[in-house]
């Protein structure tokens, strides 16, 4: 897997990517990381790459031909136009799905915007995807394009020691994580539940499917729309709801 990242701060994407399971990644070349700094195409005197935007407003807005050669100088080297995620609040919500899904591509380029965005005529020329990580507004894309290089890495083959952690995790198969447990077997009078210690390996597995369903319950039902649920399992969150809407009312 290849990442490009466009952006005006390429040190603040290496110093964060280099580090704990993605910087292991890229040291072992599973992973490959570029930062490319947009002003080293912004052929004037003091490399200035934004201006004020027609029609008035507030702040600057990034020009359209030094994001253009930047992404050009990528295609010459990979010999074709690969895909482009440009991170603005405006685009799709990333996901898990969007993870899984962008980890199949050789390459992707990460477009970071700053000031108040960047002229739509290039995002028109180059851009592939629009994304977002989130409804609300950061500084720039940096930070977004890390948080979709570090969940997107999960999913690449030789990225994690061990493989099945990247699948197994939260939000896989649309269910939330279960909760887990480590030594000692009770802290602060707080217990690991028994079944976990039993070696039951179908008891514990069993145990585990239902508590990541209880938990999506409770944190994120709208999960459970989309979720791969036998009708065993609906008839469980049927009789779970009706349990909770009991204990509120005896509440009141």
């Amino acid at each position: 897997m290849n990442f490009y990242v466009l952006t005006l701060f390429p040190d603040m994407i290496t110093q964060g990517m280099n580090t704990s399971i993605t910087g292991r990644a890229i040291a072992k070349g599973v992973l490959n990381l570029e930062a490319i700094n947009i002003r080293d195409f912004a052929y004037n005197k003091h490399q200035k790459v934004d201006d004020y935007p027609y029609g008035g407003g507030a702040g600057m807005l990034m020009q359209a031909e030094p994001v253009y050669l930047s992404y050009e100088s990528i295609v010459k080297r990979v010999g074709k136009r690969p895909r482009v995620v440009y991170l603005t609040p405006q685009g799709r919500v990333f996901n898990q799905k969007m993870a899984r899904e962008m980890a199949l591509e050789e390459e992707i380029v990460f477009l970071c915007g700053h000031y108040e965005g960047i002229d739509e005529r290039v995002l028109e020329e180059i851009v592939t995807d629009y994304v977002s990580i989130g409804d609300y507004v950061l500084t720039g894309g940096e930070l977004p394009a890390m948080v979709m290089m570090d969940s997107i890495s999960r999913m690449v083959p030789g990225v994690l020691n061990n493989q099945e952690s990247g699948e197994t995790e939260s939000f896989a198969g649309n269910l939330l994580e279960y909760p887990q447990y480590s030594r000692p077997e009770e802290w602060h009078g707080k217990k690991v539940p028994e079944v976990l210690l039993s070696g039951h390996h179908e008891n514990v597995a069993k145990w585990r499917r239902e508590q990541a369903i209880v938990r999506t319950l409770k944190n994120r039902p709208d999960l459970l729309k989309e979720a791969d649920l036998t009708n065993k399992e609906w008839n469980f969150i049927r009789q779970l709801k009706k349990q909770w809407k009991e204990e509120q009312e005896e509440a009141l």
